[in-house]
């Protein structure tokens, strides 16, 4: 059965992107330090990837990745959430924005929906079996985790601290919910926690 899982990277104070993100800093400043565990891990933090990439049959993400993400120096057909060299077909991209591009660089591999519940209402309606990850940016992922719409949180806990940036969890007052740890894998590079959440 389908679950929607908000999948991400964080530093050990809370952020998913270090200060001064932009279309050509798309983690901010020290931002990459959060992915470090991605491309210079274990075995152990690829099979973490390996078996996220296997689970998905959708991906959500917000306006602002998008436009990162779609610039010139951004994903391409090796690189990118559930990129898949061999040849197969990468899982559909939901982006919630109230505005559209008029084209995309990406082509159609991208959908528009205007809010978090129509994106996981559409996803869920492709992804078969499969996952629904919400992958980023942080905003998305707050959003979808307090509407009460997500059934696991998955953080990568990066070693490193920002001090600055984009919070996951920003300041202002939001619903609270519980969490169940289902899952601990510690490597160097990452903490990766799988949490159930308690509805």
């Amino acid at each position: 059965m389908s679950q929607v899982v908000v999948d991400i990277s964080v530093s050990v104070d809370g952020y998913v992107t270090g200060p001064n993100v932009g279309l050509d800093n798309g983690l901010g400043d020290g931002g990459m330090a959060l992915h470090d565990w991605v491309f210079h891990g274990t075995d152990a933090d690829r099979a973490v990837l390996d078996a996220a990439f296997e689970a998905t049959g959708a991906v959500i993400q917000g306006r602002t990745l998008f436009d990162i993400i779609d610039a010139p120096g951004g994903w391409s057909e090796e690189m990118g959430y559930g990129a898949k060299p061999t040849g197969e077909v990468n899982p559909p991209v939901f982006v919630v924005t109230r505005t559209p591009p008029e084209k995309t660089r990406l082509g159609d591999r991208f959908r528009f929906v205007g809010s978090p519940s129509e994106a996981v209402a559409q996803a869920l309606e492709v992804a078969g079996s499969k996952d629904v990850v919400v992958m980023g940016g942080g905003q998305i992922c707050h959003e979808v985790l307090a509407a009460g719409l997500a059934d696991v949180l998955r953080l990568h806990v990066a070693s490193v601290v920002l001090g600055d940036g984009t919070r996951l969890f920003p300041a202002e007052a939001a619903p609270g919910y519980a969490l169940e740890l289902t899952e601990a894998v510690s490597t160097p590079s990452a903490q990766h926690l799988t949490y159930r959440v308690v509805k």
